[in-house]
């Protein structure tokens, strides 16, 4: 069983034989489905909720960094409704809508808190790429005027970081990609110049999950941070902990952040609650 998309939506294939299919438009930020349609040999079998969900799959119904907006023609009768129901498409007037609103998590939440605070800013730092999540924001966030470096020690991260910006369309010159420690800031960055730095710490997603950041090197990189922000600047930073990781990352760095002093810096560690003990814990520094 297979899907193929099509000029007009999606088609399902059984074999060589079309056992279902859903039109899709995009109109103003909204996606349309209409005429989901199964053969009737294949249905109450679940073909059909496979169908939907795959669309919805292709379209970025399930992607939990962007919002979404689906929506259909209202269900001709209970059955139906019961069926859109499930994958959360309720009544809104004449038409079923099914909106998804990105979820609240560590990084977004240092994005956004960033966002928030830093107006036109002309310097900022993404000490740990990654996959270029961060960096890909700190872009959009610097604008055409601003500059923005990107470290990482791993070449994999700076090579999907590069398609990352690519892929999201933001220009090759907006970003510097250093292939070095993130210790080593102040030999790219002079002090009091940068207006915000974000760390994201752990491993490279995708990569060896032994191969991940560690105390020794990241409290020496965030004091050189500090160094680099200028008063009023912000650090963003993501610890983590688990089985592979451990703990002992997080317990050194929140240390670190608890001694510094109120005279300089106002220090925010914001836990979920609700969420495991080994959950990642965004942390903020603001520089008087």
């Amino acid at each position: 069983m297979y899907l193929v998309q099509t000029d007009e939506g999606f088609a399902l294939y059984k074999e060589k034989d079309p056992i279902g299919r859903c039109a899709a438009a995009v109109q103003g930020g909204e996606v349309h489905l209409s005429g989901l349609w199964m053969d009737p040999a294949w249905r109450r079998r679940g073909y059909g909720s496979y169908l939907l969900r795959q669309v919805l799959h292709r379209l970025g119904g399930y992607d939990r960094e962007s919002a979404s907006c689906f929506t259909a023609p209202l269900p001709a009768g209970a059955g139906e409704a019961a069926f859109w129901a499930k994958f959360d498409f309720h009544p809104e007037g004449d038409r079923l809508v099914r909106r998804r609103k990105p979820d609240l998590s560590a990084v977004r939440l240092a994005q956004d808190f960033l966002a928030a605070h830093l107006v036109r800013p002309r310097l900022l730092i993404d000490a740990t790429c990654g996959n270029g999540g961060d960096t890909a924001f700190l872009c959009r966030l610097a604008g055409e005027e601003g500059q923005v470096l990107a470290f990482d020690i791993q070449p994999a991260a700076l090579a999907s970081t590069r398609a990352r910006l690519a892929r999201e369309g933001i220009p090759e010159g907006r970003c510097r990609l250093i292939l070095d420690s993130h210790a080593h800031l102040p030999a790219y960055v002079q002090p009091g110049a940068a207006d915000g730095i974000m760390f994201n710490f752990g491993w490279l997603p995708g990569a060896d999950h032994t191969v991940h950041s560690a105390a020794g090197t990241s409290i020496p990189a965030l004091e050189a941070a500090l160094q680099a922000l200028r008063p009023g600047g912000i650090l963003s930073a993501v610890l983590y902990s688990g089985a592979v990781i451990g703990d002992s990352e997080k317990q050194a760095v929140l240390a670190w952040l608890e001694g510094l002093p109120l005279t300089k810096y106002t220090v925010l560690v914001c836990r979920f609650a609700n969420w495991a003990d080994t959950a990642p814990l965004p942390c903020f520094v603001i520089k008087k």
